[in-house]
Protein backbone atom coordinates (compact mmCIF):
# COMPACT_ATOMS: atom_id res chain seq x y z
CA UNK A 1 0.00 0.00 0.00
CA UNK A 2 1.13 3.46 -0.70
CA UNK A 3 2.31 6.23 1.61
CA UNK A 4 0.95 9.55 0.73
CA UNK A 5 3.01 11.64 3.14
CA UNK A 6 6.33 12.73 2.02
CA UNK A 7 9.79 13.84 2.70
CA UNK A 8 11.64 15.94 0.57
CA UNK A 9 15.72 15.81 1.17
CA UNK A 10 18.81 16.90 -0.48
CA UNK A 11 22.19 15.16 -0.41
CA UNK A 12 24.30 16.66 2.53
CA UNK A 13 28.03 17.12 2.18
CA UNK A 14 28.87 14.93 5.64
CA UNK A 15 27.70 11.07 5.25
CA UNK A 16 27.46 11.49 8.93
CA UNK A 17 25.12 14.23 9.39
CA UNK A 18 20.98 13.87 9.30
CA UNK A 19 19.33 14.75 6.18
CA UNK A 20 18.28 18.14 5.49
CA UNK A 21 14.70 19.40 4.14
CA UNK A 22 14.74 21.46 1.39
CA UNK A 23 11.74 23.48 2.26
CA UNK A 24 8.92 23.42 4.33
CA UNK A 25 6.69 20.30 3.94
CA UNK A 26 3.47 20.91 1.64
CA UNK A 27 0.35 20.43 3.41
CA UNK A 28 -1.47 17.56 3.23
CA UNK A 29 -4.14 19.51 1.30
CA UNK A 30 -5.55 18.92 -2.38
CA UNK A 31 -3.23 18.48 -5.25
CA UNK A 32 -2.80 21.71 -8.16
CA UNK A 33 -4.73 19.10 -10.19
CA UNK A 34 -7.50 18.77 -8.25
CA UNK A 35 -7.53 22.39 -7.89
CA UNK A 36 -8.03 22.88 -11.86
CA UNK A 37 -10.37 20.62 -12.32
CA UNK A 38 -12.61 22.31 -9.98
CA UNK A 39 -12.09 25.70 -11.05
CA UNK A 40 -12.50 23.95 -14.69
CA UNK A 41 -16.21 22.30 -13.29
CA UNK A 42 -17.10 26.06 -11.71
CA UNK A 43 -16.26 27.79 -15.38
CA UNK A 44 -18.78 25.27 -17.17
CA UNK A 45 -21.12 24.34 -14.51
CA UNK A 46 -22.25 27.91 -13.46
CA UNK A 47 -23.01 29.00 -16.73
CA UNK A 48 -24.54 26.42 -17.76
CA UNK A 49 -26.87 26.13 -14.53
CA UNK A 50 -27.92 29.72 -15.07
CA UNK A 51 -28.99 28.90 -18.70
CA UNK A 52 -30.68 25.86 -17.47
CA UNK A 53 -32.91 28.40 -14.50
CA UNK A 54 -33.53 31.32 -17.17
CA UNK A 55 -35.20 29.25 -19.32
CA UNK A 56 -37.02 28.04 -17.08
CA UNK A 57 -37.90 30.89 -15.44
CA UNK A 58 -41.48 30.78 -13.36
CA UNK A 59 -41.25 26.94 -12.85
CA UNK A 60 -39.01 27.40 -9.53
CA UNK A 61 -38.72 30.13 -7.02
CA UNK A 62 -35.99 32.50 -6.08
CA UNK A 63 -35.65 29.59 -2.71
CA UNK A 64 -35.36 26.69 -4.90
CA UNK A 65 -32.70 28.57 -7.22
CA UNK A 66 -30.74 29.31 -4.58
CA UNK A 67 -30.57 26.17 -3.18
CA UNK A 68 -29.44 24.50 -6.75
CA UNK A 69 -26.66 27.28 -7.06
CA UNK A 70 -25.81 25.64 -3.20
CA UNK A 71 -25.26 22.53 -4.63
CA UNK A 72 -23.17 23.97 -7.26
CA UNK A 73 -20.62 25.47 -5.22
CA UNK A 74 -20.42 22.39 -2.57
CA UNK A 75 -19.93 20.01 -5.90
CA UNK A 76 -17.04 22.18 -7.20
CA UNK A 77 -15.95 22.03 -3.16
CA UNK A 78 -15.81 18.41 -3.45
CA UNK A 79 -13.50 18.83 -6.49
CA UNK A 80 -11.07 21.18 -6.04
CA UNK A 81 -11.84 22.14 -1.97
CA UNK A 82 -12.44 25.49 -0.58
CA UNK A 83 -9.68 27.96 -2.44
CA UNK A 84 -12.09 27.52 -5.48
CA UNK A 85 -15.43 27.18 -3.77
CA UNK A 86 -14.89 30.34 -2.22
CA UNK A 87 -15.18 32.20 -5.64
CA UNK A 88 -17.54 29.87 -7.05
CA UNK A 89 -19.85 31.11 -4.50
CA UNK A 90 -19.04 34.63 -4.63
CA UNK A 91 -19.58 34.12 -8.85
CA UNK A 92 -22.91 32.33 -7.81
CA UNK A 93 -24.71 35.23 -5.62
CA UNK A 94 -23.83 37.57 -9.05
CA UNK A 95 -25.23 35.53 -10.48
CA UNK A 96 -28.52 35.10 -8.72
CA UNK A 97 -28.68 38.63 -8.28
CA UNK A 98 -28.23 39.60 -12.04
CA UNK A 99 -30.16 36.83 -13.37
CA UNK A 100 -33.13 36.59 -10.38
CA UNK A 101 -33.11 39.03 -8.18
CA UNK A 102 -35.28 42.10 -8.71
CA UNK A 103 -34.40 44.71 -10.91
CA UNK A 104 -33.50 42.10 -13.50
CA UNK A 105 -30.21 42.58 -15.30
CA UNK A 106 -28.77 44.83 -13.19
CA UNK A 107 -26.41 44.10 -9.46
CA UNK A 108 -28.57 46.43 -7.96
CA UNK A 109 -30.73 45.26 -5.03
CA UNK A 110 -34.15 46.33 -4.64
CA UNK A 111 -34.87 44.66 -1.25
CA UNK A 112 -31.94 44.71 1.92
CA UNK A 113 -32.82 41.21 3.11
CA UNK A 114 -32.30 40.31 -0.66
CA UNK A 115 -28.95 41.33 0.11
CA UNK A 116 -28.32 40.05 3.09
CA UNK A 117 -29.55 36.51 1.81
CA UNK A 118 -27.02 36.66 -0.75
CA UNK A 119 -24.21 37.31 1.51
CA UNK A 120 -25.70 34.29 3.84
CA UNK A 121 -25.23 32.34 0.75
CA UNK A 122 -21.86 32.72 0.01
CA UNK A 123 -20.96 32.44 3.85
CA UNK A 124 -22.93 28.42 4.26
CA UNK A 125 -21.03 27.68 0.81
CA UNK A 126 -18.19 28.57 2.08
CA UNK A 127 -18.37 26.71 5.08
CA UNK A 128 -19.77 23.60 3.85
CA UNK A 129 -17.40 23.62 1.64
CA UNK A 130 -14.53 23.83 3.78
CA UNK A 131 -16.11 21.12 5.99
CA UNK A 132 -15.81 18.85 3.34
CA UNK A 133 -12.29 19.60 2.88
CA UNK A 134 -11.73 18.78 6.20
CA UNK A 135 -13.35 16.09 6.32
CA UNK A 136 -11.24 14.77 2.99
CA UNK A 137 -7.94 15.80 4.66
CA UNK A 138 -9.08 13.69 7.67
CA UNK A 139 -9.10 10.88 6.07
CA UNK A 140 -6.35 10.94 3.85
CA UNK A 141 -4.78 11.22 7.16
CA UNK A 142 -5.82 8.48 8.47
CA UNK A 143 -5.19 6.71 5.70
CA UNK A 144 -2.06 7.66 5.74
CA UNK A 145 -1.28 7.23 9.45
CA UNK A 146 -2.17 3.12 8.90
CA UNK A 147 -0.32 2.60 6.12
CA UNK A 148 2.40 3.83 8.05
CA UNK A 149 1.89 1.90 10.81
CA UNK A 150 1.63 -1.23 8.40
CA UNK A 151 4.61 -0.86 6.87
CA UNK A 152 6.41 0.17 10.35
CA UNK A 153 5.40 -3.03 11.23
CA UNK A 154 6.16 -5.02 8.35
CA UNK A 155 10.29 -3.59 8.15
CA UNK A 156 10.62 -3.91 12.38
CA UNK A 157 9.02 -7.80 11.95
CA UNK A 158 9.77 -9.20 8.80
CA UNK A 159 6.32 -9.42 7.74
CA UNK A 160 4.35 -8.39 4.80
CA UNK A 161 7.47 -8.14 2.76
CA UNK A 162 7.76 -10.06 -0.05
CA UNK A 163 11.75 -11.89 0.09
CA UNK A 164 12.42 -9.79 3.22
CA UNK A 165 15.33 -11.55 3.87
CA UNK A 166 16.89 -9.75 0.58
CA UNK A 167 18.02 -6.43 -0.26
CA UNK A 168 16.70 -6.29 -3.10
CA UNK A 169 13.04 -7.00 -1.14
CA UNK A 170 13.45 -3.84 1.22
CA UNK A 171 14.47 -1.79 -1.95
CA UNK A 172 11.23 -2.93 -3.97
CA UNK A 173 9.26 -2.32 -0.73
CA UNK A 174 10.54 1.44 -0.58
CA UNK A 175 10.26 1.78 -4.58
CA UNK A 176 6.33 0.91 -4.23
CA UNK A 177 5.72 2.67 -0.64
CA UNK A 178 7.06 6.23 -1.77
CA UNK A 179 6.07 5.86 -5.47
CA UNK A 180 9.69 6.24 -6.71
CA UNK A 181 11.32 6.05 -10.04
CA UNK A 182 14.25 3.97 -8.54
CA UNK A 183 15.64 3.54 -5.09
CA UNK A 184 19.73 2.29 -4.96
CA UNK A 185 22.19 1.25 -1.92
CA UNK A 186 25.08 2.71 -2.50
CA UNK A 187 28.17 1.72 -0.80
CA UNK A 188 31.52 3.33 -0.34
CA UNK A 189 34.93 0.62 -1.96
CA UNK A 190 37.66 0.65 0.42
CA UNK A 191 39.93 0.67 -1.49
CA UNK A 192 39.51 3.92 -3.93
CA UNK A 193 36.52 5.30 -1.73
CA UNK A 194 34.47 5.63 -4.58
CA UNK A 195 30.50 5.15 -4.30
CA UNK A 196 29.28 2.10 -6.52
CA UNK A 197 25.84 0.33 -6.39
CA UNK A 198 25.32 -2.62 -4.54
CA UNK A 199 21.87 -3.06 -5.00
CA UNK A 200 19.03 -1.24 -7.40
CA UNK A 201 15.48 -1.01 -7.79
CA UNK A 202 13.28 0.70 -10.40
CA UNK A 203 15.24 2.37 -13.24
CA UNK A 204 15.30 5.84 -14.81
CA UNK A 205 16.40 6.90 -18.04
CA UNK A 206 20.34 7.80 -18.22
CA UNK A 207 20.36 11.57 -18.82
CA UNK A 208 16.51 11.78 -17.99
CA UNK A 209 16.36 10.39 -14.43
CA UNK A 210 13.48 12.03 -12.02
CA UNK A 211 14.70 14.48 -9.47
CA UNK A 212 16.87 13.32 -6.71
CA UNK A 213 14.57 13.40 -3.57
CA UNK A 214 16.45 11.55 -0.64
CA UNK A 215 19.87 11.11 0.01
CA UNK A 216 20.18 9.30 3.02
CA UNK A 217 23.48 8.26 5.17
CA UNK A 218 22.91 5.11 6.91
CA UNK A 219 26.41 4.88 7.92
CA UNK A 220 30.28 6.34 6.65
CA UNK A 221 29.65 3.34 3.87
CA UNK A 222 26.30 3.07 3.13
CA UNK A 223 23.95 5.48 1.64
CA UNK A 224 20.06 5.10 0.30
CA UNK A 225 19.24 7.21 -2.77
CA UNK A 226 15.90 7.78 -4.11
CA UNK A 227 14.42 9.75 -7.18
CA UNK A 228 10.85 10.26 -7.90
CA UNK A 229 8.31 12.66 -7.11
CA UNK A 230 8.43 14.90 -4.09
CA UNK A 231 8.10 13.60 -0.55
CA UNK A 232 6.50 14.84 3.15
CA UNK A 233 8.13 15.56 6.09
CA UNK A 234 5.31 12.92 7.92
CA UNK A 235 7.01 10.03 5.77
CA UNK A 236 10.73 10.52 8.19
CA UNK A 237 10.30 7.71 9.95
CA UNK A 238 9.26 5.16 7.56
CA UNK A 239 12.32 6.39 5.32
CA UNK A 240 14.65 5.96 8.76
CA UNK A 241 13.05 2.39 8.91
CA UNK A 242 13.51 1.16 5.31
CA UNK A 243 17.62 2.60 5.67
CA UNK A 244 18.02 0.75 9.06
CA UNK A 245 15.86 -2.28 7.50
CA UNK A 246 18.65 -2.14 4.11
CA UNK A 247 21.55 -1.93 6.16
CA UNK A 248 20.59 -5.31 7.86
CA UNK A 249 19.76 -6.69 4.54
CA UNK A 250 23.25 -5.46 3.02
CA UNK A 251 25.40 -6.42 6.66
CA UNK A 252 23.09 -10.26 5.97
CA UNK A 253 23.94 -10.77 2.33
CA UNK A 254 27.84 -9.83 3.33
CA UNK A 255 27.60 -12.32 6.04
CA UNK A 256 25.90 -14.70 3.67
CA UNK A 257 28.89 -14.49 0.90
CA UNK A 258 31.24 -14.58 3.39
CA UNK A 259 29.67 -17.98 4.61
CA UNK A 260 29.84 -18.81 1.39
CA UNK A 261 33.57 -18.50 0.65
CA UNK A 262 34.07 -20.04 3.66
CA UNK A 263 32.12 -23.18 2.64
CA UNK A 264 33.95 -22.88 -0.72
CA UNK A 265 37.43 -22.63 0.59
CA UNK A 266 36.73 -25.50 3.09
CA UNK A 267 35.40 -28.01 0.22
CA UNK A 268 38.58 -27.38 -1.83
CA UNK A 269 40.67 -28.06 0.60
CA UNK A 270 38.83 -31.15 1.51
CA UNK A 271 39.11 -32.20 -1.82
CA UNK A 272 42.89 -30.92 -1.64
CA UNK A 273 43.48 -32.78 0.62
CA UNK A 274 41.67 -36.23 -0.52
CA UNK A 275 43.24 -35.73 -3.71
CA UNK A 276 46.45 -35.47 -1.94
CA UNK A 277 46.00 -38.54 -0.05
CA UNK A 278 44.61 -40.45 -3.08
CA UNK A 279 46.90 -39.81 -5.35
CA UNK A 280 50.02 -40.15 -3.02
CA UNK A 281 48.60 -44.36 -2.42
CA UNK A 282 46.89 -44.50 -5.66
CA UNK A 283 49.84 -43.12 -8.23
CA UNK A 284 52.58 -44.97 -5.87
CA UNK A 285 51.01 -48.76 -6.17
CA UNK A 286 51.01 -48.33 -9.79
CA UNK A 287 54.37 -47.10 -9.80
CA UNK A 288 55.83 -49.01 -7.18
CA UNK A 289 54.41 -52.13 -9.46
CA UNK A 290 56.26 -51.39 -12.45
CA UNK A 291 59.44 -50.31 -10.65
CA UNK A 292 59.26 -53.78 -8.88
CA UNK A 293 59.02 -55.73 -12.49
CA UNK A 294 61.60 -53.71 -14.31
CA UNK A 295 63.88 -53.87 -11.58
CA UNK A 296 62.83 -57.99 -11.25
CA UNK A 297 63.77 -58.04 -15.15
CA UNK A 298 67.29 -56.09 -15.46
CA UNK A 299 68.24 -58.46 -12.41
CA UNK A 300 71.58 -60.16 -14.16
CA UNK A 301 72.10 -63.03 -12.00
CA UNK A 302 68.85 -64.73 -12.23
CA UNK A 303 67.72 -66.17 -15.67
CA UNK A 304 63.98 -66.02 -15.72
CA UNK A 305 61.60 -68.43 -17.84
CA UNK A 306 59.70 -67.34 -20.50
CA UNK A 307 56.54 -67.32 -18.60
CA UNK A 308 57.89 -65.74 -15.62
CA UNK A 309 59.07 -62.89 -18.25
CA UNK A 310 55.69 -62.63 -19.77
CA UNK A 311 54.02 -62.74 -16.06
CA UNK A 312 56.44 -59.79 -14.69
CA UNK A 313 55.95 -57.72 -18.40
CA UNK A 314 52.13 -57.97 -17.91
CA UNK A 315 52.28 -56.84 -14.43
CA UNK A 316 53.93 -53.70 -15.92
CA UNK A 317 51.16 -53.35 -18.83
CA UNK A 318 48.24 -53.58 -15.90
CA UNK A 319 49.76 -51.04 -14.18
CA UNK A 320 50.17 -48.76 -16.57
CA UNK A 321 47.11 -49.16 -17.65
CA UNK A 322 46.00 -48.36 -14.05
CA UNK A 323 48.05 -45.46 -14.07
CA UNK A 324 46.74 -44.38 -17.19
CA UNK A 325 43.25 -44.47 -15.71
CA UNK A 326 43.67 -42.15 -12.72
CA UNK A 327 45.92 -39.48 -15.03
CA UNK A 328 43.00 -39.36 -17.28
CA UNK A 329 40.18 -39.15 -14.70
CA UNK A 330 42.52 -36.47 -12.93
CA UNK A 331 42.51 -34.78 -16.43
CA UNK A 332 38.86 -34.87 -16.66
CA UNK A 333 37.81 -33.86 -13.23
CA UNK A 334 39.94 -30.94 -14.28
CA UNK A 335 38.46 -30.09 -17.12
CA UNK A 336 35.01 -30.40 -15.98
CA UNK A 337 35.38 -28.18 -13.12
CA UNK A 338 37.24 -25.26 -15.56
CA UNK A 339 34.11 -26.02 -17.87
CA UNK A 340 36.43 -27.09 -20.70
CA UNK A 341 34.51 -29.94 -22.01
CA UNK A 342 34.19 -30.06 -25.77
CA UNK A 343 31.19 -32.08 -26.43
CA UNK A 344 30.89 -32.98 -30.50
CA UNK A 345 27.29 -34.90 -30.66
CA UNK A 346 26.76 -36.87 -33.73
CA UNK A 347 24.25 -39.58 -34.01
CA UNK A 348 26.42 -42.87 -33.08
CA UNK A 349 25.59 -47.00 -32.68
CA UNK A 350 25.25 -47.77 -29.22
CA UNK A 351 26.59 -51.04 -29.14
CA UNK A 352 29.78 -50.28 -30.87
CA UNK A 353 30.67 -47.63 -28.12
CA UNK A 354 29.82 -50.60 -25.46
CA UNK A 355 32.20 -52.72 -27.49
CA UNK A 356 35.01 -50.54 -27.48
CA UNK A 357 34.65 -49.94 -24.03
CA UNK A 358 34.52 -53.10 -23.03
CA UNK A 359 37.95 -53.97 -24.28
CA UNK A 360 39.19 -50.74 -22.62
CA UNK A 361 38.70 -52.24 -19.39
CA UNK A 362 40.88 -55.60 -18.05
CA UNK A 363 39.02 -58.32 -17.27
CA UNK A 364 35.66 -57.12 -18.81
CA UNK A 365 35.63 -58.94 -21.94
CA UNK A 366 35.29 -62.19 -19.18
CA UNK A 367 32.71 -61.03 -17.41
CA UNK A 368 30.65 -58.51 -19.06
CA UNK A 369 27.49 -59.78 -20.61
CA UNK A 370 26.26 -57.07 -22.92
CA UNK A 371 22.48 -57.49 -24.37
CA UNK A 372 22.01 -54.47 -26.75
CA UNK A 373 20.65 -54.84 -29.68
CA UNK A 374 21.74 -53.38 -33.18
CA UNK A 375 18.94 -52.64 -34.14
CA UNK A 376 18.00 -49.82 -30.81
CA UNK A 377 17.74 -46.20 -32.74
CA UNK A 378 20.90 -43.77 -33.14
CA UNK A 379 21.77 -41.74 -29.78
CA UNK A 380 23.19 -38.26 -30.13
CA UNK A 381 26.89 -38.14 -28.50
CA UNK A 382 30.20 -37.68 -28.53
CA UNK A 383 31.67 -41.00 -29.37
CA UNK A 384 35.05 -40.30 -27.09
CA UNK A 385 32.95 -38.90 -24.33
CA UNK A 386 30.36 -42.05 -24.55
CA UNK A 387 33.21 -44.44 -24.13
CA UNK A 388 34.83 -42.52 -21.45
CA UNK A 389 31.72 -42.67 -19.39
CA UNK A 390 30.97 -46.53 -20.27
CA UNK A 391 34.69 -47.11 -19.35
CA UNK A 392 34.11 -45.66 -16.03
CA UNK A 393 30.91 -47.88 -15.57
CA UNK A 394 32.24 -51.02 -16.43
CA UNK A 395 35.44 -50.74 -14.40
CA UNK A 396 33.65 -49.28 -11.44
CA UNK A 397 31.15 -52.63 -11.71
CA UNK A 398 34.24 -55.37 -12.20
CA UNK A 399 36.80 -53.78 -9.61
CA UNK A 400 33.78 -53.36 -6.97
CA UNK A 401 30.76 -55.99 -8.28
CA UNK A 402 32.47 -59.00 -6.77
CA UNK A 403 32.85 -62.01 -8.80
CA UNK A 404 29.62 -62.39 -10.73
CA UNK A 405 28.94 -61.18 -14.14
CA UNK A 406 28.07 -57.38 -14.94
CA UNK A 407 24.94 -57.51 -17.34
CA UNK A 408 24.71 -54.26 -19.76
CA UNK A 409 21.33 -54.14 -21.33
CA UNK A 410 20.05 -50.98 -23.42
CA UNK A 411 16.57 -50.09 -24.73
CA UNK A 412 14.81 -47.51 -26.53
CA UNK A 413 11.97 -44.79 -25.44
CA UNK A 414 9.65 -42.46 -27.40
CA UNK A 415 13.33 -39.38 -26.90
CA UNK A 416 15.42 -40.83 -25.36
CA UNK A 417 18.03 -44.64 -25.16
CA UNK A 418 18.19 -46.06 -21.68
CA UNK A 419 20.70 -47.62 -20.75
CA UNK A 420 21.63 -49.96 -17.42
CA UNK A 421 24.95 -51.39 -16.12
CA UNK A 422 24.22 -53.78 -13.16
CA UNK A 423 26.56 -55.51 -10.86
CA UNK A 424 25.53 -58.05 -7.92
CA UNK A 425 28.34 -57.29 -5.40
CA UNK A 426 28.00 -55.78 -2.01
CA UNK A 427 26.52 -52.34 -3.34
CA UNK A 428 25.87 -49.14 -0.98
CA UNK A 429 22.82 -48.37 0.78
CA UNK A 430 20.33 -45.62 -0.46
CA UNK A 431 21.65 -43.03 0.99
CA UNK A 432 24.89 -43.40 -0.22
CA UNK A 433 24.20 -43.17 -3.76
CA UNK A 434 24.27 -39.90 -4.62
CA UNK A 435 27.87 -39.53 -2.85
CA UNK A 436 29.37 -41.80 -5.12
CA UNK A 437 29.45 -38.91 -7.81
CA UNK A 438 31.29 -36.70 -5.63
CA UNK A 439 34.76 -36.56 -6.06
CA UNK A 440 37.24 -38.98 -3.84
CA UNK A 441 34.78 -40.88 -2.43
CA UNK A 442 34.75 -44.54 -2.35
CA UNK A 443 32.35 -45.93 -0.10
CA UNK A 444 33.02 -49.17 1.70
CA UNK A 445 35.60 -51.10 2.24
CA UNK A 446 38.01 -50.66 -0.66
CA UNK A 447 41.41 -50.97 0.39
CA UNK A 448 42.25 -53.72 -1.75
CA UNK A 449 41.57 -51.82 -4.93
CA UNK A 450 43.15 -48.52 -6.31
CA UNK A 451 41.48 -45.38 -7.43
CA UNK A 452 41.27 -41.89 -6.74
CA UNK A 453 37.52 -41.83 -6.82
CA UNK A 454 36.94 -39.50 -9.57
CA UNK A 455 35.50 -42.28 -12.30
CA UNK A 456 32.01 -41.94 -11.96
CA UNK A 457 31.65 -38.19 -11.04
CA UNK A 458 33.59 -37.79 -14.24
CA UNK A 459 30.77 -40.21 -15.77
CA UNK A 460 28.17 -38.43 -14.80
CA UNK A 461 29.75 -35.18 -15.64
CA UNK A 462 30.52 -35.96 -19.03
CA UNK A 463 26.81 -37.42 -19.34
CA UNK A 464 25.20 -34.21 -18.85
CA UNK A 465 27.62 -32.28 -20.64
CA UNK A 466 25.32 -34.68 -23.90
CA UNK A 467 21.94 -33.75 -22.58
CA UNK A 468 21.85 -37.07 -20.39
CA UNK A 469 21.26 -38.31 -17.24
CA UNK A 470 23.18 -40.64 -15.11
CA UNK A 471 22.01 -41.94 -11.60
CA UNK A 472 22.67 -45.09 -9.14
CA UNK A 473 20.35 -47.51 -7.96
CA UNK A 474 19.94 -50.80 -6.41
CA UNK A 475 20.21 -54.46 -8.41
CA UNK A 476 17.51 -57.23 -7.76
CA UNK A 477 19.31 -59.48 -5.59
CA UNK A 478 21.71 -57.28 -4.27
CA UNK A 479 24.38 -54.84 -6.37
CA UNK A 480 24.67 -51.92 -7.82
CA UNK A 481 22.82 -50.39 -10.99
CA UNK A 482 23.88 -47.48 -13.18
CA UNK A 483 21.44 -45.74 -15.06
CA UNK A 484 22.06 -44.01 -18.07
CA UNK A 485 20.08 -41.80 -20.06
CA UNK A 486 21.01 -40.52 -23.94
CA UNK A 487 18.82 -38.32 -26.61
CA UNK A 488 18.01 -40.36 -29.45
CA UNK A 489 19.44 -38.94 -32.72
CA UNK A 490 16.92 -36.68 -34.50
CA UNK A 491 15.06 -37.26 -37.39
CA UNK A 492 15.65 -40.58 -37.37
CA UNK A 493 19.69 -40.29 -38.66
CA UNK A 494 21.55 -42.95 -38.99
CA UNK A 495 25.47 -43.29 -38.60
CA UNK A 496 27.93 -45.47 -39.75
CA UNK A 497 28.33 -48.77 -38.41
CA UNK A 498 31.89 -50.52 -38.73
CA UNK A 499 32.53 -54.29 -39.07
Amino acid sequence: MSISSRIEYVQTNDLLDEPVPVSRAPSPGLGTRRRIAGAVLAAVGLPLLTLLLDSTRGTLSLEGQVLLYLLAVVVVGLVGGVAVSVPTAVAAALLINYFFVEPLHTLHIAQGDQALSLAIFVVVAAVVSGAVEIAARRARAAEQAGSEAETLSALAGGAGLDDTETLRGVLDRALESFNMESVVLKARQRETGDWVNVERAGWGPPGAEAPLQFDVPINANLRLIGRGPALYAEDQRVLLAFAAAAETAYEGRVLGERAREGRELANVDRQRTALLAAVGHDLRTPLAGIKAAVSTLRQTDVRWSDAEREELLAAIEQSSDRLEAIVANLLDASRLQAGMVSVMAEPIALDEVIGAAVLGVAGADERVEVDVPESLPLVQADAGLLERVLVNLLDNAVRYGGDGEVQVTAWAGAESAKLEVVDHGPGVTAEQRERLFAPFQQLGDHSTVSGVGLGLTVARGFVEAMGGALVADGSSGGGLTMRLRLPLAKDGAAAPRHS
